[in-house]
């Protein structure tokens, strides 16, 4: 779009007067914010709805990606820059004398989503847009996110996320596009004319309201559409004869039942309560995505069975995946089509993304469970898994195969096993994840299906993770090689050229010095402690579990601080080592884990004979917006979960493109990185693929052998429970427990050593500045293969079958 300073200034000040009857002068800052961000979706009203009515016109097939989590995080700025008028609107906003800056850090990260899958579907989102590709997403609307993380006094306090606070200025209620989604009851069945006719009763109605958010592309024209469901009563709030009796408690107790669907993210399954609301919220906002997408193409006057060409839709992990069932239902019980003429329509329909290796994440619902919430659904998926089961043993006359590979087998559904059978493509989310998938987990369904499975390496928007994170080294990029690589990250690559350039070089260390130092000012302001610009910032910053090893970390830690304690001269240059993490609220484990990382920070930070050469912080309620800070200024990128634990990983990669250097197992899209740069623009240690495989194999693994054989190990996993770190003897007793008596289920004991060798390398790589920066070159040159456009390219061409849509501004 075009707009020029100062229509852009008048507008503003008439946003700001119509919607609060205030000016400049006498407004407040979030009423700018709010008066800004409500101008800036009116700037893209025109493009949505262009967008819309050519994907229309067009007849152009269309993605749905549906996904419990959209992790989008602050959109003002990225909006901004997507339509072309950042420096129009910085500039101006100057000239009133607001700063553009100061309202961004208004905005509320948008409480929908945890952690890598929803921060790839908020990605996804973007490439999709700024390539051009009909592409939406369909999800939750959450009241309230995972939870606003507190320390108080190390540990971890979970207080709701009120991210709607001040409401949300970029969605749009559709009230006139609710759907209803039906809970519990009984399903009858009559026979007529040959036909079995199936009716759902007694069911409990919940009305889902679509609230849609556009998501812009990059100067394109494009602005597709985020829709998120929120669940609500159809025909009362509360009951009044209840509240008229006095019955306060009772007269909301029906409304705020509903409301709980789509109130907060991931609610703890540890109870059956618990359990109940999860598959709610699962089949909530799939029955009513599938509803939608079904009532808007039959307005095109095109029959069902020739849905599978317009429509594509997207299942991103197995939350999700009763989707196949779901789609079944319509296509049979609405819109009366035979089984095999829905089974065929809905495998072609339907597509899934694996997005894990761990057993505990392969979803599985007692049947129980199931079949009472969800009778018809129930019904249709045990005539799915009967008829597969009938295709495994007509194939291998196995019936210990077909036990394995049952979709309902030992009193559960397997939603994988589902999302596998019901889709035409099965994708693992990088190399080595895709090779385990075929080769370990799900061996049998890719001999089943050998030309379903292929993988597709997840990536990042560079536009959000560079451009807009970190501008300087944007403008340095393009002044360098040119602009051609904002459209084509993969041009990045010429930036090699300039890797041993020592001018390019010194601009570069200078961009990563006033990134830390900005940082360590927000540092000494939020936590009221002093960092050194100057040190390395090595930082973790993820989900915590245990897998991704935030415990390893802590372990060398405290191995550097005892070197440092024995001999304060070492020759080291100094570290501030950053962990930022949520821990699941019922993940014990984890939980302890955060305040073991606070419990030895306290002691560090407060011994001034190490502190000038080593700090500790653990940032508070990580978030998109503090990614987009921390991320610029890191040195060393801590990727360091278990060999064949983590699918992908994405933070790698928005490290990489910022220049940090990796130190790394070869696990997850590590590998690929590692491939691509090479062996000395990477720190690899630990156990390799076949290692691990080998122990979990022979359960041949014993971590006391480790524990006994290396006494800086032996006297890091005592301080667990002797006193020695200032607590409790019980206060980290169960984290002892669990390396030894437990067995050290993610081997953190055996790769201690060669971990503690590649931080020594670190240490030795930083030292040697030109070689370090020639480093940080080569990573950025090379993060251009793992920007998401490349990824959503080749969904488009190998498993949409999709191609971009050129949309043309309509004139006035």
């Amino acid at each position: 779009m075009f707009v020029d300073k100062k229509t852009f200034k008048n507008d503003f000040k008439k946003k700001l007067m119509t919607l609060y009857a205030e000016d400049i002068d006498t407004s407040s800052k979030l009423h700018q914010y709010l008066a800004l961000g409500s101008l800036i979706k009116e700037y893209a009203s025109q493009g949505w709805m262009n967008t819309n009515n050519q994907y229309s016109r067009q007849a152009r097939k269309q993605i749905y990606y549906f996904s419990m989590e959209f992790l989008i995080g602050r959109l003002l700025g990225s909006n901004i820059l997507n339509l072309g008028i950042y420096d129009i609107c910085k500039e101006g906003l100057y000239e009133l004398n607001i700063s553009l800056d100061e309202l961004e850090e208004l905005e509320n990260d948008a409480g929908l989503g945890n952690g890598g899958l929803g921060r790839l579907a908020a990605c996804f989102l973007d490439s999709m847009a700024s390539l051009g590709i009909p592409g939406h997403g369909c999800g939750i609307r959450y009241g309230y996110g995972l939870f606003e993380q507190k320390i108080v006094n190390g540990y971890q306090v979970e207080i709701p996320d009120n991210w709607l606070r001040d409401g949300n200025v970029w969605e749009v209620r559709r009230e006139d596009k609710a759907v209803i989604v039906k809970f519990g009851g009984e399903v009858t069945m009559n026979e007529k004319d040959g036909r079995l006719y199936f009716e759902h009763k007694n069911y409990e109605p919940v009305l889902a309201v679509p609230y849609d958010t556009p998501i812009i592309g990059y100067k394109n024209n494009t602005v597709n559409t985020m829709r998120l469901w929120s669940a609500e009563t159809i025909d009362k709030d509360f009951d009044l004869d209840s509240f008229s009796k006095g019955q306060y408690s009772k007269a909301v107790e029906h409304k705020y039942s509903i409301e709980s669907i789509s109130q907060v993210l991931y609610p703890d399954d540890t109870r059956i309560d618990g359990k109940i609301l999860r598959l709610k919220q699962q089949y909530f906002f799939v029955c009513a995505g599938l509803k939608s997408i079904v009532r808007s193409y039959k307005k095109t006057g095109r029959p069902m069975r020739e849905i599978y060409k317009y429509v594509q839709v997207h299942i991103n992990d197995t939350h999700p995946s009763v989707a196949i069932a779901e789609f079944m239902r319509i296509l049979m019980d609405e819109e009366l089509l035979s089984w095999d003429d829905a089974w065929s329509i809905t495998t072609r329909v339907m597509a899934y993304t694996n997005h894990t290796i761990l057993a505990e994440a392969l979803e599985k619902w007692p049947i129980e469970l199931f079949k009472k919430l969800l009778p018809r659904i129930f019904m249709i998926v045990s005539e799915i898994n009967e008829r597969f089961c009938k295709e495994v043993y007509e194939k291998y006359n196995d019936l210990e195969k077909v036990h394995k590979m049952a979709i309902v087998s030992d009193g559960f559904i397997n939603m994988a096993y589902l999302a596998i059978v019901g889709s035409h493509s099965v994708n693992g989310v990088a190399k080595l994840h895709t090779e385990i998938l075929k080769t370990r987990e799900l061996h049998n369904f890719f001999e089943f299906y050998p030309k379903k499975f292929n993988n597709k390496t997840n990536g990042i928007t560079h536009r959000r993770w560079l451009i807009k994170s970190n501008p300087n080294l944007a403008s340095l990029i393009t002044n360098t090689i040119g602009d051609k690589w904002i459209y084509s990250p993969e041009r990045l690559i010429d930036l090699l050229k300039f890797a041993k350039d020592e001018s390019f070089k010194e601009k570069l260390h200078d961009i990563k010095q006033k990134n830390k130092l900005k940082f360590t000012e927000m540092i000494q302001r939020k936590y009221n402690i002093s960092v050194d610009p100057n040190s390395i910032f090595d930082v973790q910053v993820k989900r915590l579990h245990a897998y991704k090893r935030q415990l390893l970390n802590v372990f060398n830690i405290l191995n550097l601080y005892y070197k440092l304690k024995e001999n304060p001269n070492l020759n080291i240059v100094p570290r501030t080592f950053f962990f930022g993490a949520k821990a699941a609220p019922g993940y014990y484990l984890a939980k302890r884990t955060i305040k073991l990382i606070n419990t030895v920070a306290d002691i560090i930070n407060n011994d001034s004979s190490v502190n000038e050469k080593l700090k500790v912080l653990f940032l508070e309620n990580y978030s998109v917006s503090l990614a987009e800070k921390i991320i610029p200024c890191a040195d060393v990128s801590e990727q360091i979960s278990t060999t064949t634990k983590e699918a992908s990983g994405t933070g790698n990669m928005k490290f990489m493109m910022n220049g940090a250097i990796t130190i790394a197992t070869l696990d997850g899209a590590n590998v690929e990185i590692h491939e691509k740069v090479g062996d000395d623009n990477i720190v690899i240690f630990g156990m390799k693929k076949d290692e691990v495989i080998e122990y979990e194999k022979n359960k041949n693994y014993r971590a006391v052998d480790f524990y006994n054989s290396d006494a800086r190990l032996k006297r890091i996993v005592d301080g667990l429970i002797n006193g020695s770190l200032g607590v409790p003897k019980s206060e980290f007793e169960d984290i002892y427990k669990y390396l030894l008596a437990n067995n050290d289920e993610f081997f953190v004991l055996k790769d201690f050593s060669d971990y503690v060798e590649a931080q020594d390398k670190i240490n030795s790589l930083y030292s040697d500045k030109s070689k370090w920066l020639e480093m940080s070159a080569i990573n950025i040159a090379h993060s251009g293969d793992f920007s998401s456009d490349n990824t959503i390219k080749n969904y488009a061409k190998e498993i949409w079958h999709i191609g971009p849509v050129n949309i043309r501004l309509k004139k006035n």
